[in-house]
């Protein structure tokens, strides 16, 4: 299939008046192929982090 500028955009969900290039505080959500847990796993409602989880953080 190619490219076609009509079928295949995207709109920007950013907030046209805010400085994204500030240090802040930023929610960023990530689906994975079968729900896969990449970043550690939920033990006792908690978050416990594996290697690749600490690092992120």
């Amino acid at each position: 299939m190619t490219f076609n500028p009509d079928i295949h955009h995207r709109h920007s969900i950013r907030l046209n008046d805010y400085d994204y290039s500030q240090a802040g505080a930023y929610f960023v959500t990530i689906c994975t192929w079968q729900r896969e847990c990449l970043f550690g796993n939920i033990v006792d409602g908690q978050m416990v982090l594996n290697d690749v989880g600490r690092i992120v953080v």
